[in-house]
């Protein structure tokens, strides 16, 4: 009896891969493709349906009316690397705990064309911290890097490092620590360190490559 039980179990094991081979998750420190520059499978509008966003010659591209387009799965501590060219403005978000409110459950990397610095051009860490200089350049594709370690933010842009952040100084809200204001109706350092990947739709053309994400 237990020589037909060990054949069958030997069978069912054969006849049904699935349930012991699994496809191992990614771990902290493998690179993972967000975009291959082919399609958009792992991306959605704000409401998890279909992104009006499209993939073509390389890069995921959206204009005036395509809406924000999303990761489905949420990060929270990572290294970001991602290519954009843009006619005007557009963003980065990440750690945004809801699509449907990116500005108040998101932070935001500025993209725009290239201009003096302040907190709202190219490179800022939206309305919190200007970039140290334009290292943008016009009608190009630029090169961004965003790191993420806990309540620290470092932005790299074209190679060089130009905005970095603690949230854990932002202990008021509507309030930099420098006294400056913020649109921000709570404190950053409330805020959830994990959520989704967002590029912004602000009513210009712009396009997305090489995206990888590295989970840390």
């Amino acid at each position: 009896m237990k020589n037909i039980i060990r054949v069958f179990s030997a069978i069912a094991l054969v006849a049904c891969p699935a349930v012991s081979a699994q496809t191992p998750a990614p771990k902290a420190g493998d690179w993972i493709v967000l975009f291959d520059g082919k399609n958009l499978d792992g991306w959605t509008n704000r409401d998890g349906g279909p992104t009006k966003w499209e993939a073509a010659d390389g890069a995921m591209s959206g204009k005036q009316g395509s809406g924000d387009v999303w990761t489905k799965a949420r990060y929270g501590d990572f290294i970001l690397e991602l290519e954009f060219k843009t006619t005007g403005n557009s963003g980065v978000f990440f750690r945004t705990d809801n699509p449907k409110d990116p500005v108040q459950t998101g932070i935001e990397i500025q993209v725009d064309n290239p201009r003096d610095p302040d907190r709202h051009s190219v490179g800022a860490i939206y309305d919190l911290v200007a970039p140290s200089k334009n290292a943008a350049k016009a009608n190009e594709w630029n090169r961004l890097e965003i790191a993420v370690k806990g309540p620290k933010i470092a932005v790299k842009l074209n190679g060089e490092k130009i905005a970095e952040m603690d949230l854990d100084k932002w202990t008021e809200a509507g309030k930099n620590p420098d006294g400056s204001p913020n649109k921000f109706k709570r404190a950053l350092k409330d805020w959830k360190r994990e959520g989704h990947i967002g590029f912004q739709d602000h009513g210009s053309n712009v396009s997305y490559r090489k995206v990888r994400i590295k989970p840390l």
